[in-house]
């Protein structure tokens, strides 16, 4: 049985793409939700008179995907704290939202709005509304992208990327049960497909972290607790995302190529730190809020 739930995250064009290759989704449709006018032109919508919002219909098999995931998937392309604007769209028009047609689905929605206030430190300026209206946008609008690969769209090319990988992680790792084993099998397959200088993780073992499974040139063993920013990461139990490693205070140089930084913490069920995945880029500034959202998505397989 098809379910639908209607994400508004900026321009339909890209959101629309992003999530017709995600599995599971059987249909997507551009368009316009919550206004105040019938069967709406985008020239009326585009004046911000109207109340709508650039809307995807997503259309999912919920014993492929579920809603949940694909919420989760939503706020990794988006940025919730962002009012009325999305990359460089700006207005009303292109506030985010996520709108439903099943009551049912409000409880498992709200869990997500809370977790993501939890991680951002902050409520989402999302909103999160029962569905009022939809019409479908013009053809033209109707599966842009794919009839005009180098058209528009305010999401980056790595959003596209991290949303196979995902995907294909899921599938490649499987239910092998062998922690190592599937952390050197993840760190493959991040660095064949994002082409990143190292990629590798590090295991907590005591008061240190220990050399995990890695791609890349040969690496530090082990790194205290609360050094460097594997150890910063561990400690705080949060994402660190470093423009400039050379900027970090107490930078433990582990490559003299390493320029920026990622360090993404590995939990247990319980909620407890036991490895970080750790990305070097030999470029400054590489990694952002898409890198981090979809590498803890990444991480959560493990």
């Amino acid at each position: 049985m098809s379910k639908t739930i209607y994400l508004a995250g900026g321009c339909f064009w890209g959101v629309e793409h992003f999530f017709k290759g995600i599995d599971g989704v059987s249909g997507t449709t551009p368009g316009y939700a919550n206004g105040r006018i019938p069967n709406p032109t985008y020239e009326q919508v585009y004046t911000d008179t109207t109340g709508f919002a650039e809307t995807v219909r997503v259309a999912y098999d919920p014993a492929r995907i579920g809603l949940r995931e694909l919420l989760r998937l939503f706020f990794a392309i988006i940025d919730p704290l962002s009012l009325n604007r999305q990359g460089e769209d700006t207005g009303t028009r292109y506030r985010s939202g996520v709108y439903f047609d099943d009551p049912a689905d409000r409880p498992e929605i709200e869990a997500e709005f809370s977790r993501q206030a939890r991680l951002l430190g902050q409520s989402p300026v999302t909103e999160l509304a029962p569905l009022q209206n939809f019409f479908p946008a013009e053809a033209f609008h109707q599966d842009y992208l794919e009839r005009n690969p180098g058209g528009y769209c305010h999401l980056p090319l790595k959003a596209f990327r991290y949303g196979r990988l995902l995907q294909d992680a899921r599938l490649y790792l499987g239910d092998e049960p062998d922690g190592i084993a599937r952390m050197a099998n993840l760190a493959a397959l991040i660095a064949e497909r994002m082409g990143f200088f190292w990629v590798g993780f590090y295991r907590v073992a005591g008061d240190e972290l220990v050399l995990g499974p890695f791609q890349g040139p040969s690496a530090c063993f082990r790194i205290r607790r609360g050094k460097g920013v594997c150890g910063t990461a561990w400690d705080r139990g949060e994402t660190l995302v470093v423009p400039d490693v050379e900027a970090f205070p107490g930078h433990i140089a582990c490559s003299d190529r390493s320029r920026s930084e990622i360090v993404v913490p590995v939990r247990a069920s319980g909620g407890t730190v036991t490895a970080v995945l750790d990305i070097d880029s030999t470029e400054l500034d590489t990694f952002d809020r898409y890198d981090a959202a979809f590498l803890e998505l990444i991480v959560e397989l493990l």
